[in-house]
């Protein structure tokens, strides 16, 4: 999937707001605020329950990257979720 289609179906995911769940949160990290090396999806199938993480990495910014975008559309698709969260902006490592 090209980057920029798949950054526009995120992005309309995220526009839709809370509207139950499965729902899934994404936050990029990185050593500055202008390249995120990490990606971090928190997926919640229910309210109250455990939280399952995954992690993107790669060398340069996972917001322009090709895969990890493409691959977050994926996850969105079959875990049919409802609601989709993006932290804004590029936290710091820790």
């Amino acid at each position: 999937m090209h980057i920029d289609k798949a950054k526009k179906r995120i992005a309309k995911q995220v526009k839709k707001g809370f509207s139950g769940y499965p729902s899934v949160t994404l936050a990029y990290f990185g050593a500055t605020p202008e390249s995120a090396q990490e990606l971090v999806i928190s997926f919640t199938l229910e309210e109250g329950a455990e939280v399952q993480i995954q992690k993107f990495s790669c060398e340069n910014d996972a917001r322009e990257d090709e895969t990890i975008q493409s691959t977050i559309v994926k996850i969105i698709e079959r875990a049919n979720v409802n609601t989709v969260i993006e932290i804004e902006g590029v936290s710091s490592f820790k």
